[in-house]
Parts: C-alpha cells; sequence; structure tokens
C-alpha cells in the first residue's frame, strides 16, 4: 500500500474548496488500494479560504492545511506543500479546478509504471486570447533558450516520486521556478495531454495578474538561460561596431570629401538609441544581480505559520509552528 500526497495551493479559492475536495476524495476511491492525504496550502489569502479550510479539515481526517504568514507565490506555496508531503508519490493541482482532478488516476497508474516525473500537459487552454497568446509566447522562448524538455504549452499539475521531492525540498534557491527545476533534474518525464477548461463564473476571478505574469517570466528566464546576458554582450559588440564604422565615416567625410558633419539631429538620435541599449543592458545585468544577492541572504522561500489537521482516531489537533525552509 502506498501513501499518495496530493498538495493544493489555495489563493483566494474559497468558492472552489469544497468542490475540490470533493474530488480529491472520488480520486482516492478509484484508488482504494492507496492510503491519500490532501494538503491544502493557504498562500495568505484575504478571502475567507483559510476559514473554509479549517470547516473542511473538521470533517476529513485526511486533511492537512498549512497557512502561509503572508502571500509569497504559487510556487513557494507548492514547495511549502512538497515539504510537508510524506507520500511515496506527491500531486499538485491548482485550487481552481481548471486542471482536471480525475487524471490524477492516470498519473498514479503511470507511476506505478516506474516512472517518477509524470507530466499533465495542456494540449489546448480555453483562456481569453490576451492569456493564451502571452503563456503560448513564454513557453515558446522558454523552449527555445532553456529547457528543451518544456511541454509546448507548459505545465502546472504534475506527480512526482518520493525522490525528486526530497531533491526539490533540498534545492534552497529563492524565486525557484518549480516546473523548470523538476525537468532540470534529468528524470525523462511522462507526459498526459489534456483540455485546460476555462475557469468557472461561481469560483471567482483569478488572481493571477499581468505583474504576477511578468515576474514569472523574469523569474524563470533569469533562473535557466543566459540568453538574456548573452543578447546583450552581442547587442554591446554590434553597437559598437556600428558607431565605429560611423565615426569612421564622419571623419573620412570631413577630411577627405569636404563634407561638414551635420549637427544636432543626428547626433541626438545616436545619443538616444546608445543611452536607451545602454539602460536595456543595465536593466539584465540588474535582474541577475538583484537575484544574486536575494541568494545570497538566505531568506527561507516561504514560512509556515499555522498547520492543522484532524487526526483519524484522536479527534481534532491543531498545532501551531513558526517553520522556515
Amino acid at each position: 500500500m502506498s501513501l499518495i500526497s496530493i498538495v493544493a495551493p489555495v489563493y483566494h479559492n474559497a468558492p472552489s474548496l469544497a468542490d475540490l475536495l470533493d474530488e480529491l476524495r472520488a480520486v482516492a476511491a478509484r484508488n482504494p488500494s492507496d492510503d491519500f492525504e490532501f494538503i491544502f496550502v493557504d498562500d495568505g489569502s484575504r478571502d475567507d479560504s483559510f476559514a473554509v479550510l479549517k470547516e473542511l479539515a473538521a470533517m476529513e481526517p485526511r486533511m492537512k492545511v498549512a497557512k502561509l504568514s503572508r502571500n509569497f507565490g504559487s510556487n513557494p506555496a507548492i514547495m511549502a506543500g512538497l515539504s510537508l508531503a510524506q507520500g511515496d508519490a506527491v500531486a499538485a493541482i491548482a485550487a481552481d479546478l481548471q486542471d482536471p482532478p480525475a487524471l490524477l488516476h492516470d498519473m498514479i497508474a503511470r507511476w506505478r509504471e516506474e516512472r517518477k516525473v509524470v507530466i499533465a500537459a495542456r494540449r489546448d487552454r480555453a483562456d481569453p486570447f490576451p492569456t493564451s497568446l502571452l503563456s503560448d509566447t513564454f513557453y515558446r522562448l522558454f523552449r527555445r533558450f532553456a529547457i528543451k524538455s518544456m511541454p509546448a504549452r507548459g505545465f502546472d499539475f504534475f506527480l512526482i516520486d518520493k525522490q525528486v521531492c526530497t531533491l526539490i525540498n533540498g534545492i534552497q534557491e529563492n524565486n525557484a521556478y518549480l516546473m523548470g527545476l523538476i525537468l532540470w533534474l534529468g528524470f525523462e518525464p511522462e507526459v498526459i495531454y489534456y483540455d485546460r477548461e476555462a475557469r468557472q463564473e461561481r469560483y471567482g476571478q483569478s488572481m493571477w495578474t499581468l505583474g504576477r505574469k511578468m515576474k514569472y517570466f523574469v523569474d524563470s528566464f533569469v533562473a535557466f538561460s543566459h540568453f538574456p546576458i548573452r543578447i546583450s554582450s552581442a547587442l554591446g559588440v554590434l553597437f559598437s561596431l556600428l558607431g565605429l564604422i560611423y565615426a569612421i565615416w564622419v571623419i573620412y567625410a570631413r577630411l577627405a570629401l569636404g563634407i561638414a558633419t551635420e549637427g544636432w539631429a543626428s547626433l541626438i538620435v545616436v545619443v538616444l538609441i546608445a543611452t536607451g541599449l545602454q539602460m536595456l543592458i543595465l536593466g539584465i545585468i540588474g535582474e541577475y544581480m538583484w537575484r544574486n544577492l536575494d541568494e545570497t541572504r538566505r531568506r527561507p522561500r516561504f514560512i509556515i505559520e499555522q498547520v492543522i489537521q484532524r487526526e483519524a482516531e484522536a479527534g481534532e489537533k491543531a498545532t501551531e509552528e513558526a517553520a522556515e525552509a
């Protein structure tokens, strides 16, 4: 008999939590030979998510609720769940039910076939066009310049073996891109494709804002690709050569051809382009330096303020702890 841990990060998901728990119970019922634990991580929600989770935990002995001290982000919340998981296999799924929990049954079956990493990859997604366009562009660039094994439309839904979970828990990296880390470890993933459903209106609006998406994009590239630095160097060399060629032409035109050098207009264009390029390159270097500084501080990736779990035989148990990972 195996223990399967299922982790769900929660951020303003109060309306969908009861339905998600029902879906996870159905998965457990389809796998009667296994034990299950359901780990919900409240990532600093400001709605009623934590109150709903406490109510559900009081009725479900297999459920464990972790409350983070503030909002750390989806990836740190999942990693907090991984640090609490005790299963022989550990899965992670979003709490908004856009990813089908029923797919976990097939993922568990693939894991039993000794696949240490099982990925549920999006074949299509019923999202607004701007969201789909931004996501597809990100994954296309990430596949091209970072990790080539990333599925074409990415993934957030996965199941990993305990060995892989232990390795990830041992990586103390701030601003980590968890999906990239899973592929970076090198275990050949088993990929299951599915069509991602649209978010139901009764589950509220997504808190995945444009600002969060842009940070996610930058963190992912800085963590796994040197392409931005390389392109900065290439642009610096190119513009230096162009500047040198232009300088030689100006001197030649003035001395050999007697052509007077034009003044303000051409000069200001060169200055603006060169200055803009310098600021762009400094910004890219700054992104890498900032993350390097962040790593040297060794601050925890997340802080667990409280863990609530009802024991099957001993009744209810609430344990408060300030756990740093």
